[in-house]
């Protein structure tokens, strides 16, 4: 029984949402660990996720540049 579109969306966003809540979660209690100061954990874990969103642009752009390169089809070459 396959799911349809709008219902496979809905679990993907809701899994997003639930990845980021996960994620600034962590963040906050890994910076108030480290510094024992809460508003230095709230600030370093709320603005990290957006810095990681802009890392994650450039880092999938590099990939996409590396695979216009890259062809998965051909056989390698220089090997044996």
């Amino acid at each position: 029984m396959s799911q349809s579109h709008a219902s496979c969306f809905k679990i993907t966003c809701m899994k997003t949402a639930s990845y980021a809540v996960m994620h600034l979660v962590v963040a906050i209690t890994v910076a108030y660990v480290l510094t024992r100061n809460w508003q230095a954990a709230l600030a370093i874990g709320l603005i990290e996720p957006v810095v990681q969103t802009f890392a994650y642009y450039f880092h999938d752009r590099a990939w996409s540049k590396a695979g216009d390169d890259w062809n998965p089809t051909s056989e390698p070459t220089g090997l044996g």
